[in-house]
């Protein structure tokens, strides 16, 4: 009995001093932690903009239009706001839907403040603004590009005006960090966190802040009309993608994409599904590449689709860059040096 409360007795000693230590130290977590975290966010909502609708009506020019937020963005540095390029569309009866090149935006303490086209792609879904000069002290954080690429499971949140309405943030972590719609030609980043329309062009921020995304797309999971234009299920086009374009904008040259003249088709190899060339052009056929060989590799990344050929020649590689592609040809597996074309 004295044994058992002699082992009972010391590990109470063991547990108050281990509390005692915990108290000591998750305080001084707390402090280094929480106001980091905080500032995190706030510093994210404040670069955060919204984008206008314009309702002004021109049989009444002298009364103002109402404040309508369409999409949301954020500043960058220097007055360079990014946003998506749908959320900055304008249907015209003539020519159609195009880009504007004026927009509105508002910033999170109220101030509405215009801002001019830089530059756009198209392919990307990606549009440059700049903020007029008088008025980008108005503009009370910037953001920055995480340096390199995402990993499944990290946290992200992302700040926008979901359906016009706003700032809110959202938080949730990353799913599939390589996956496609038809909406753009490039990879998606899948996140499971709130979002609606409106939050189109918004920063996916990580935990320090940085941009690893920007908002395009949701899937609408709920059939309610209650529940339409909201999801959990949201993709973003992918931050290293987007920092190529704003700087090939800001460099006032256009955003030119590796070429390697290959057409593809699926075929079955054994009980696996590969990529075979269906036709082919320069440069891959200068390099010696020929129609049916099967798509092995290109530097040592397995190709698996051609989605991912697509994706691995646009996000790691550039025009004029010499690549290593290995083919199977009948019963043997060769390696060319492709130099690649640009367009």
């Amino acid at each position: 009995m004295n044994v058992r409360s002699g082992h009972l007795r010391s590990s109470i000693v063991s547990l108050t001093l281990l509390i005692s230590c915990l108290e000591i130290l998750l305080p001084c977590l707390s402090a280094s932690a929480e106001p980091g975290t905080q500032d995190v966010f706030d510093r994210a909502k404040r670069a955060t903009v919204g984008i206008l609708e314009d309702t002004q009506d021109q049989r009444t020019p002298e009364k103002p239009g109402r404040i309508t937020v369409r999409g949301t963005g954020f500043h960058l540095r220097d007055g360079y706001v990014i946003t998506a390029r749908h959320a900055a569309e304008k249907h015209d009866p003539s020519t159609g839907t195009i880009i504007q090149k004026h927009v509105r935006i508002l910033t999170t303490d109220l101030h509405e403040l215009p801002a001019d086209l830089v530059g756009d792609s198209a392919f990307m879904d990606v549009v440059l603004y700049r903020v007029a000069e008088p008025h980008r002290s108005k503009l009370q954080a910037g953001t920055a590009f995480a340096a390199g690429d995402v990993a499944p499971g990290m946290e992200v949140f992302t700040v926008g005006y979901p359906l016009g309405w706003g700032p809110t943030m959202a938080f949730g972590r990353l799913g599939n960090t390589n996956t496609f719609l038809q909406t753009v030609e490039t990879r998606l980043i899948q996140a499971d966190l709130s979002a609606c329309n409106g939050n189109s062009g918004g920063g996916l921020f990580n935990a320090q802040g940085e941009i690893v995304g920007i908002m395009h797309a949701i899937i609408q999971t709920e059939k309610d009309e209650t529940q339409a234009h909201c999801s959990r299920m949201t993709f973003a086009i992918p931050g290293i993608l987007a920092e190529r374009i704003v700087n090939a904008a800001l460099a006032g040259k256009p955003l030119t994409f590796s070429k390697l003249g290959i057409h593809m088709t699926p075929v079955k190899d054994g009980t696996k599904w590969r990529i075979a060339v269906k036709d082919v052009a320069d440069p891959a056929k200068a390099a010696g590449i020929q129609k049916h060989d099967i798509l092995l590799a290109i530097e040592d990344t397995d190709i698996l689709d051609a989605a991912q050929l697509k994706n691995y020649l646009i996000e790691r590689t550039a025009p004029g860059q010499k690549v290593a592609v290995k083919v199977r040809r009948i019963d043997a597996d060769l390696t060319f040096t492709v130099t690649l074309g640009g367009g």
